[in-house]
């Protein structure tokens, strides 16, 4: 039997009412999708078993709703984040060009320790849509995605399944690896923290 500890990953999504925050989580989880919208109230969490080289993991998926009157909530989502996606609608301006705005949203409320590095990604939701209703194109995406830090950027659609495993593979691997940059940080920390506790005590001062 194994006595590897399991990983707990979460993961915030952010974006828009309305972009398919919950559709792209239930399609990932699930293996669903519902074409009743139902706004998010507050907060709704999933959770699923992945395998990642080896490692077990539970990622725990955040949705938080996009309206105003609940980002007072965010604090105590945000916290303890391992990875960050930012969702829009390919055929919603407005949902696009508030990307930016939730990012920043996001560092503030999360308390990142290094906001430099810390992995975001993506999505651009509904590209199952007619080409005339799509107001954001590849190209645009592409180079918005590289003007916010070269971050990864996935074409999803969460009614058909586009793109939706590709896109939780590197989220996982990312939040993976900020889990463990976290852990290594606090291990050293705490190293240096017993030695200057130690010197301390020695003082002859």
């Amino acid at each position: 039997m194994s006595s590897k500890k399991k990983t707990l990953l979460k993961v915030i999504i952010l974006g828009d009412s309305g972009v398919g925050k919950t559709s792209l989580m239930q399609q990932f989880v699930n293996g669903k999708f519902s074409n009743q919208y139902k706004a998010t109230i507050g907060a709704d969490f999933l959770t699923k078993e992945l395998t990642i080289d080896d490692k077990s993991v539970t990622m725990q998926l955040w949705d938080t709703a996009g309206q105003e009157r609940f980002q007072s909530l965010g604090v105590a989502f945000y916290r303890g984040a391992d990875c960050c996606v930012l969702v829009y609608d390919v055929t919603n301006q407005k949902s696009f060009e508030n990307i930016s705005l939730w990012k920043d949203e996001f560092l503030i409320q999360a308390n990142v320790k290094n906001p430099e590095n810390f992995p975001f990604v993506i999505i651009g939701n509904k590209v199952d849509v007619d080409e005339n209703k799509k107001v954001i194109n590849n190209k645009k995406a592409q180079q918005f995605a590289n003007n916010l830090g070269n971050l990864p950027l996935f074409q999803t659609s969460a009614k058909e399944a586009v793109n939706i495993d590709q896109a939780f593979d590197v989220i996982a691997r990312n939040a993976l690896q900020q889990e463990e940059n976290d852990e290594f940080n606090d291990e050293f920390n705490d190293a240096i923290n017993i030695q200057l506790d130690g010197e301390n005590n020695n003082c002859a001062c």
